[in-house]
């Protein structure tokens, strides 16, 4: 081991005693993060206006204080935007993360605070690295470097001082110099707003390095994999980077992806997958454990107090919240965070389960807008992850993106829903994979199952199996092309659907 490799494991593996106090005391250290954001905020404007300063309990909170979506907090946001101090976080917010999620009209704007990237998003980095040097002891990841898929910044609309950008550009622009020793590309290129061009100079760059680890969306890592394979005229991407180590993923599922990267993208039992929940508005959970695929340790002293809407509260004006000792083991909630950037009771949009109490583990199940429930079926993307991940490897193809969305019952037809599957290749029996993506569908979610008994209400699937590339085009036609910008897996309506079906018939 070298000594660079020992001086930093030596310092990122300072964190685990206080990661260890959390688990051992979790709802505790949820306590002292509610209190301290209460006290630090109590004399801003937000604050003065629901009492911060009387509140004397989490119940207090949540009598006084709504549930609230993006476009109810904007008011707030947008006076922070324009340059008012003190409006909902005490300290100066220059930064805005521009959440990109899936490709939704409007973007939004979130504060980015500095103790919300110091006690937060930096801490979380340092927490992904102290996690993984502990399930690898005999890492090898700084011996080589790292690369980074980020996105770009831009002047803030409404007040030119501050600035805009996706998280991983902010985050970027202000990385500790320790830091920029590890990674590639430098900041000059990472931070390119054309895509094109950055990753054009991407290719160059990381296909002359000892590459050991890669952070980014699987989407986006595939395509800089796959563009640089073909540039090296290899046959896997361990044929370029021969000491890669480690792919640290994060947004969307790695279910889907999983067999793509394991069988042909990185051929090797040696190579590691370590996943880590961190969106515009925060870093929230880490995997903690080689073992667990797909859970992560929710991460509870990051200045982020938590609280879980079940199902049947989503759309209620007035939600009852559970706090963390209130939750169960396999049941879906929405999450809602109040943040040390100045959110508060805000619904993120994501969905969790617990995998496991004491410590708290969570899984991803999807999105509170983005699901198929247009029957009764409730369809979640963890349901479709599932189906579409078996009928890939009963097919033997690798599963890159898909849509799907409702086929509306008209007089003499009967409702159905249309999925749009891009792979690596077409499946040679494409109405074996239909089956098999019908009939997983079925076992994972009764909802489903009922509606398709006998074809009654809901009809089998009608599937568009479309060549590599075909998102791609439509993520450009968006201007969505890099960083943490996601294809919307699933939606009530059509309009993701027809928009793809547009550019098939294009």
């Amino acid at each position: 081991m070298s000594l660079i490799t020992e001086v930093v494991g030596f310092f990122i593996k300072r964190r685990k005693s206080r990661i260890e106090h959390f688990k051992m005391f979790p709802v505790e250290t949820q306590s002292e993060q509610f209190f301290s954001l209460i006290d630090r905020a109590k004399f801003t404007e937000f604050g003065l206006k629901y009492g911060f300063s009387s509140i004397t309990s989490i119940k207090d909170f949540q009598e006084r204080v709504p549930v609230v979506t993006y476009e109810e907090h904007y008011p707030w946001i947008e006076r922070v935007m324009r340059g008012e101090k003190n409006i909902i976080w005490p300290s100066e917010i220059n930064w805005f993360s521009k959440s990109s999620g899936t490709t939704n009209a409007r973007s939004k704007f979130i504060p980015v605070s500095e103790e919300s990237l110091e006690e937060c998003n930096y801490r979380g980095g340092k927490d992904l690295l102290t996690l993984y040097f502990d399930n690898k002891i005999d890492s090898q990841l700084f011996e080589g470097k790292s690369v980074s898929i980020g996105g770009s910044l831009h002047p803030n609309p409404f007040n030119t001082p501050s600035m805009t950008g996706d998280i991983s550009a902010i985050i970027t622009r202000n990385m500790p110099k320790w830091a920029e020793m590890f990674r590639i590309p430098p900041p000059e290129i990472a931070l390119l707003e054309k895509w094109e061009d950055k990753m054009e100079l991407m290719i160059d760059i990381c296909s002359k390095e000892n590459v050991t680890g890669i952070f980014g969306v699987p989407t986006w890592a595939v395509v800089l994999i796959e563009s640089i394979m073909e540039r090296m005229g290899a046959k896997n991407a361990l044929e370029v980077w021969p000491n890669f180590e480690v792919f640290f993923h994060g947004a969307v599922s790695f279910t889907p992806y999983r067999s793509l990267f394991s069988d042909r993208l990185f051929p090797s039992n040696k190579v590691n997958y370590f996943e880590s929940y961190n969106a515009s508005e925060g870093f929230f959970a880490i995997q903690d454990d080689f073992a667990l695929q797909d859970q992560m340790l929710l991460m509870l002293d990051y200045g982020v107090f938590y609280e879980f809407l079940p199902v049947e509260e989503w759309e209620n004006e007035f939600p009852k919240s559970l706090t963390l000792d209130e939750v169960e083991l396999e049941k879906s909630y929405a999450m809602v965070i109040s943040t040390n950037g100045g959110l508060w009771r805000y619904k993120i949009g994501d969905t969790v389960k617990f995998t496991s109490k004491y410590p708290f583990r969570i899984k991803i199940t999807g999105r509170t807008k983005h699901f198929i429930n247009a029957f009764g079926e409730e369809l979640m993307v963890e349901n479709a992850d599932q189906a579409l991940t078996e009928a890939a490897n009963d097919a033997q193809v690798d599963l890159k993106e898909y849509t799907a969305g409702p086929i509306y019952m008209e007089s003499d037809a009967k409702g159905g829903h249309e999925w749009i599957i891009e792979c690596s290749k077409i499946p040679k029996n494409q109405e074996r994979f239909i089956e098999i993506l019908d009939k997983k569908l079925r076992e994972v979610n009764s909802d489903y199952d009922a509606k398709r008994q006998n074809d009654i209400a809901l009809g089998k699937p009608l599937v568009h199996f479309v060549k590599t590339g075909v998102f791609y085009k439509w993520m450009e036609s968006k201007g969505k092309l890099g960083g943490q910008h996601k294809v919307p897996r699933l939606s009530n309506s059509r309009e993701f659907l027809d928009e793809v079906l547009a550019i098939l018939k294009a």
